[in-house]
């Protein structure tokens, strides 16, 4: 069952065409991998799913409808983890999942609260440590405990591993894959080929705001793919 897609997508700013065309679907279940050099389109795709802008022509669709700035009703259904999760450091674990909880419309007890960020692999120790003593890695996995609270069918990260040690990198990938086997859509914008293979099951190489490679990773090494993605770039 497709939950994301994009049907003729295109975005120009300023007359600068920033996504040229762009077709592509996510299924349930499904993590799918963007890589592309800085300025290819990746954010541009990712902004126009969560209706941040509006685009030039085409569709970006969510569970069927399509995605409009200012409109309330695909939302709902989607959770996005930036490339630097912007929590409150003055708040801790629990306290910031339950304000970003309650701003998404759901209201939960401590110990729900606390399942959430267990699943999202954060130890139980920190969940009401300041925000201002977490690594990276750990914000990451609020923010993933915040799309779990949401209950979202889509989450789309746009760089979540960037600047995290490979321990992290490789807990972060567990985490995504077990989402996906929860029936959750990604959509990740990434520089980490060796990440993608390892966690995409699906991945697009853009080039210029064009989609120029959909690949299956599991036709593919991540050698393999460096090389077809530098000729590519």
């Amino acid at each position: 069952m497709t939950v994301l897609s994009a049907e003729q997508l295109s975005k120009q700013y300023n007359g600068t065409l920033a996504l040229n065309n762009l077709n592509l679907s996510v299924d349930k279940g499904e993590v799918f991998c963007l890589l592309g050099q800085n300025g290819a389109g990746k954010t541009t795709t990712i902004n126009l799913f969560l209706g941040f802008t509006a685009a030039s022509s085409g569709k970006a669709m969510i569970n069927g409808i399509e995605v409009h700035p200012n409109d309330s009703s695909t939302r709902q259904f989607v959770a996005y983890i930036p490339e630097i999760v912007q929590l409150y450091g003055n708040l801790n674990g629990i306290e910031n999942l339950d304000f970003f909880s309650r701003l998404a419309g759901f209201k939960y007890a401590g110990a729900q609260l606390s399942s959430f960020l267990l699943k999202a692999g954060l130890q139980e120790t920190a969940h009401r440590r300041s925000l201002s003593t977490y690594s990276k890695g750990m914000r990451q996995k609020v923010g993933i405990a915040i799309a779990l609270a949401k209950n979202a069918d889509v989450i789309l990260m746009d760089e979540p591993t960037s600047g995290l040690d490979p321990k992290a990198t490789d807990e972060f990938t567990r985490i995504c894959k077990e989402l996906a086997a929860d029936g959750k859509a990604i959509f990740m914008a990434t520089h980490d080929i060796f990440n993608a293979v390892n966690v995409g099951a699906r991945i697009g190489i853009m080039k210029q705001g064009s989609l120029v490679h959909t690949l299956h990773s599991n036709e593919i090494t991540a050698n393999e793919l460096q090389q077809l993605y530098l000729e590519t770039i």
